[in-house]
């Protein structure tokens, strides 16, 4: 699969790391991204519009939503098994105490900037309304919405983010290749000091002559420059800066989503979501003090199992975790090179003031790895 256009760039033509003949471990899935796992489906809404001085309300703005259906359109009110993991909890994620309670979560998944989750979360309650209305006529529905802060280059405090806004990436939502870069959630994020926001890879993993995908997606907004590392090479690149006309604080984050179609139980979920910063250290994320690193995985099979109805017994396959090193493997995988996805299919930005995030350089990266 080394010539599969899809390795090589998004959709849109922007170069992915694998244009680079950067060496990765394992084997990708047709389309490198966590659209490979049967029935998941990712879609965006992506705002950028004006230039110039910050007013609040009008602009500049560079901000968006990511849509990550878990299951088909039809099926989204059956649970998914689910862990969560949280590294370091300077930040949000909706939804996370029920999946702790109860190893599952229903519905989509939303990622956006920290001060538009709500309406992330609360968008998506509107949308399942209008979709799928008998999955919440008389239920509650707490779905999960996850942030990361795109102050610097946005008009985070103006609120431009709506529901429409979470409806279009909802609907749009499909399987396939997936864009990355500045799109979605990730518009407006940041990280090692280039531009980067959304992200995605994928594996194959084998066990017992069968074979299952592990997908990741990142909305990647973390990192201070001087740790920057490329499979094992410190990147040290002071040149090109990120421009300052006003003060950038830390306040790194990274989203991770990880979805699988083996067969694991909610215990065996949350040992994958904990493998997700080793991926994240990897490139030289080390989970500072401002850093919201919070990562939720998931499984797809065991459909019956996880609706759980009630009155009768609820069986699920699951794969032993004396087999499990095989996911370890593909989640630190996918994730690394999710980071670098978004880094490396990624343009200069120039956002609210004048401040300016350049691109990761592709000359160098040609000097590095060809």
């Amino acid at each position: 699969m080394i010539d599969n256009p899809h390795h090589l760039a998004t959709p849109s033509g922007k170069p992915r790391a694998r244009s680079f003949t950067i060496g990765f471990h394992g084997t990708p899935g047709p389309f490198n991204a966590i659209t490979d796992v049967p029935g998941v489906s990712v879609g965006y809404a992506t705002l950028i519009t004006g230039d110039g001085p910050l007013i609040v309300g009008k602009g500049p703005v560079r901000t968006g939503v990511t849509a990550i259906l878990p299951r088909p359109r039809a099926e989204l009110a059956t649970p998914v098994f689910a862990g969560v993991f949280s590294q370091n909890g300077n930040g949000e994620m909706t939804g996370s105490h029920i999946i702790e309670e109860t190893g599952a979560f229903n519905f989509p998944i939303t990622i956006t900037n920290t001060h538009s989750c709500g309406v992330a979360r609360d968008g998506t309650l509107r949308w399942m309304n209008r979709v799928l209305p008998a999955a919440i006529d008389s239920a509650w529905g707490l779905p999960v919405a996850a942030e990361t802060y795109d102050g610097f280059l946005n008009d985070i405090n103006g609120h431009h983010l709506t529901s429409e806004h979470v409806a279009e990436a909802l609907d749009g939502a499909a399987g396939g290749p997936v864009e990355e870069g500045s799109v979605g959630g990730g518009t407006g994020m940041i990280t090692f000091g280039f531009k980067a926001g959304s992200g995605t890879a994928s594996r194959i993993a084998a066990w017992q002559g069968r074979t299952y995908t592990v997908g990741a997606f990142v909305q990647s907004n973390f990192g201070k420059r001087h740790n920057f590392t490329i499979r094992g090479l410190r990147a040290e690149l002071t040149e090109p800066a990120i421009r300052e006309a006003t003060s950038r604080a830390e306040k790194g984050s990274i989203i991770a989503i990880i979805a699988t179609d083996a067969p694991f139980l909610p215990h065996q979920m949350k040992r994958l979501a904990r493998r997700v910063p080793l991926g994240v250290a990897l490139t030289g994320g080390f989970g500072y003090h401002s850093s919201g690193d919070i990562f939720l995985a998931f499984s797809t099979a065991n459909p019956a199992a996880a609706l759980g109805l009630s009155g009768r017994i609820a069986s699920a396959d699951f794969i032993p975790d004396a087999d499990i090193d095989a996911f370890f493997d593909a989640v630190v995988q996918t994730v690394e090179e999710s980071i670098l996805n978004a880094l490396i299919a990624n343009d200069d930005m120039t956002g609210r003031d004048g401040n300016f995030v350049p691109a990761l350089p592709k000359a160098w990266l040609e000097e590095k790895f060809g």
